[in-house]
């Protein structure tokens, strides 16, 4: 989750391509303001939410409420060549969470246990206020090839592993409500448990 703002992207089609364009509309109020979609290279990231686009659109919703009854909506239209094809999307916000994942696992040694491990990361840097809105974590790991959780809390002692052999531990995040998806899983930290000297 990257703030309080809805993202919709267009992928381009084959052949000569319309301008396609984003609009907005305000909340109570009749506004709404038009983005052409940006002419340059492929590897350039829209102007408005720093998407890497090819020749597309993408559209940055602002001032949106998490919780509404009445869902949003949106109406994607593509156009080539051979003709044009929308679809309307009706959403609720809570519905397409998607925090970022978690950050600074760490695997580390307990002393004097051989078949433990102690993890510990922080909620992804963009999720705003964790402790109003916390999250919930689970766990994958290898050598073994397991998955545990969900769990509320950013420390885990994994137990039952295979003493002497390195582990390779990655996290994701959810909102505790269970509202939206999982993260990505987190970048890997590896560790072994603690061997007697």
């Amino acid at each position: 989750m990257r703030g309080p703002r809805t993202e919709a992207q267009g992928l381009g089609g084959i052949g000569e391509r319309q301008a396609p364009g984003c609009w907005e509309q305000s909340w109570g109020a009749r506004e709404a303001e038009t983005l052409p979609a940006p002419a340059s290279p492929p590897t350039t990231p829209c102007p408005r939410c720093g998407v890497p686009l090819r020749p597309a659109a993408c559209c940055s919703f602002g001032d949106v409420q998490m919780f509404s009854l009445t869902p949003y909506v949106v109406n994607v239209t593509a156009m080539n060549p051979l003709g044009a094809a929308s679809r309307v999307l009706p959403f609720l916000l809570e519905n397409i969470i998607k925090p970022d994942p978690p950050e600074d696992l760490r695997v580390s040694p307990i002393p004097g246990e051989t078949k433990k491990l102690l993890l510990e990361w922080s909620p992804p840097g963009s999720w705003p206020f964790p402790e109003y809105f916390p999250l919930k974590y689970r766990i994958r790991y290898a050598p073994e090839e397991g998955s545990i959780g969900p769990y509320e809390q950013t420390s885990y002692t994994l137990t039952g592993v295979q003493p002497g052999t390195l582990h390779h531990i990655q996290v994701a995040a959810k909102d505790l409500t269970d509202s939206g998806e999982f993260s990505a899983w987190s970048l890997p930290a590896s560790g072994t448990p603690w061997m007697e000297p």
